[in-house]
């Protein structure tokens, strides 16, 4: 078996773009099944087009396996990897075993439409994207805690400050803090503080079953605008720079590993010379930039 054959098929730019255009074909054909009555005379033709595709696959994995030589238990090391073999297994199941039960069809049917999910897989710039959101998940539940606490405490004063006025909105827990989370998102937030600013029997801006309104026009305003003030310009723009740090990261990780594969493969290129020398300073600086401080302290 010639590793380094299917090794140079493998990392072939070719190669990498051919199972790109399969993957974007794969979503097309699901796609167009989606309209059974009306392309019933293609389905057929489009049966064979999406075995065509799992074969297509199935040679993806296998010249990745083959590509390992004699470990080639290192294929599962990459996360990716075994997502793709797994769709390709669970795609290949209803061929093999056509008697399943019809809920199981309708499971490896779903199946077929993930394959479009491997496009992310393909792409290296949506991979890193996608091992951005894992990376920053930990952290995100910290801003998540925050946030579920900004909901709790508003929930609770939007019961007690508004929950006769506008029981529809705020008429429990559990109303409130969907109240909130729809406030959250922009929807429809101001015809809501209106209605407890000049009360539920307002001509304009009150709502239906009033039956004890009750306004509060500078502490409805107060109350509507902190809360849109911090829920959704501070903290949930914690979100995005907790992903924005997390991909910086994730970047920073994949420029190291492409260096040391480049050393390892022999091609010492000078820009990696360059930048691992920029990394080397950058951390010197941040270094003398602490002692400095701690001087001046």
């Amino acid at each position: 078996m010639n590793t380094a054959f299917f090794k140079k098929i493998a990392d072939a730019k070719w190669f990498q773009q051919f199972i790109i255009a399969t993957i974007l074909l794969a979503g097309i054909v699901v796609g167009i099944e989606t309209y059974q009555d009306g392309v019933s005379d293609w389905l057929p033709m489009l049966h064979v087009v999406d075995y065509l595709i799992l074969l297509v696959f199935t040679l993806e994995v296998a010249i990745k396996i083959m590509a390992e030589g004699k470990h080639p238990a290192n294929y599962f090391r990459d996360p990716w990897n075994v997502f793709d073999f797994l769709i390709v297994l669970v795609c290949w199941l209803p061929v093999f075993m056509p008697q399943m039960d019809t809920a199981f069809v309708a499971v490896f049917r779903l199946a077929r439409i993930l394959r479009v999910m491997r496009l992310v897989s393909a792409l290296p710039q949506l991979r890193m994207l996608v091992d951005a959101l894992l990376k920053s998940i930990p952290s995100m539940g910290y801003v998540g805690i925050l946030l579920f606490l900004l909901f709790y405490i508003y929930g609770a004063m939007g019961v007690f400050l508004f929950g006769k006025n506008d029981p529809v909105h705020f008429g429990n827990l559990h109303t409130a803090l969907l109240t909130l989370f729809q406030i959250v998102t922009l929807e429809g937030w101001a015809d809501i503080m209106y209605v407890n600013i000049f009360g539920c029997d307002h001509p304009q801006w009150g709502t239906e079953g009033c039956t004890s309104p009750e306004p509060h026009t500078v502490g409805g305003a107060l109350y509507f605008i902190s809360f849109v003030l911090i829920g959704t310009m501070v903290v949930l723009n914690l979100f995005i720079g907790v992903i924005m740090n997390s991909m910086d990261e994730v970047r920073k990780e994949q420029a190291y590993e492409e260096r040391i594969a480049r050393k390892q493969s022999g091609i010492g290129l000078l820009e990696d010379d360059i930048a691992e020398i920029h990394d080397q300073l950058n951390a010197i600086k941040e270094r003398l930039d602490n002692i400095t401080q701690r001087v001046k302290r």
